[in-house]
């Protein structure tokens, strides 16, 4: 069964978030980096090379470090995303479901990765999609990749700072209530997680990306695609 959404969940404080993040993700920063080299390159379909591009939720900067483009912005409350992010990166230290202190039309592509299951509230990702919304310019894009709470429904509450349950169908909605045209949405992705089990080698992961059938067995994480009007 799933637990109810708790409208107490915190809003974590950037030292909590610097301290989760590196239990979570110790000893894989060299993986980590080689997995969003082809991860960056793949959804570079949709990223122009002359746009300006956010990272939401950036982490450690591997996808905004890597991304192809002409500006990048990075928005996170872990204060370790400033000191990853390289020199021609903007890093936004704020709370995402509070107005951001970018300019509105500024963006072509907002991304976020695993990040919307981290907020408190579902309230607190329609806040933040809103705000993703304004910050695009028309025909912009939002790229969102996630858990699937379809696909492993006991397994997402494995990483305590897991608050918000999502399916492709309810990002889907959330995302057109928005205001956005969903031009992509998949079910299944890639798999769950990169900070639990094996480390498999970046080959293979060149050969998922490669055929699409393999998702349907292996995916656990939704896609989704979505174009501002």
């Amino acid at each position: 069964m799933t637990p109810p959404q708790n409208p107490d969940a915190p809003v974590h404080s950037g030292a909590y978030l610097d301290a989760i993040y590196r239990a979570r993700f110790r000893d894989q920063e060299i993986y980590r980096r080689r997995v969003w080299a082809v991860l960056t390159k793949y959804f570079g379909q949709w990223i122009p090379s002359d746009g300006a591009v956010l990272d939401l939720g950036c982490g450690y900067c591997e996808f905004i470090n890597q991304a192809q483009c002409a500006a990048k912005f990075a928005m996170d409350l872990n204060p370790e995303a400033r000191k990853r992010a390289s020199a021609e990166v903007q890093v936004l230290e704020q709370d995402c479901s509070l107005p951001w202190s970018i300019s509105d039309g500024r963006l072509t592509t907002v991304f976020t990765s695993n990040f919307l299951e981290h907020l408190p509230t579902k309230a607190h990702v329609e806040e933040t999609l809103l705000h993703a919304y304004s910050a695009l310019r028309v025909g912009g894009r939002l790229i969102a990749m996630g858990p699937n709470i379809k696909c492993i429904p006991g397994a997402y509450w494995d990483f305590f700072d897991h608050y918000v349950a999502l399916t492709e169908l309810s990002m889907k909605e959330i995302l057109t209530k928005c205001g956005f045209d969903v031009e992509l949405c998949r079910e299944r992705f890639l798999p769950y997680s990169m900070s639990q089990g094996r480390t498999y080698p970046i080959w293979m992961l060149r050969s998922y990306l490669a055929f699409p059938a393999l998702w349907t067995a292996f995916g656990k994480q939704f896609l989704l695609v979505a174009r501002k009007r």
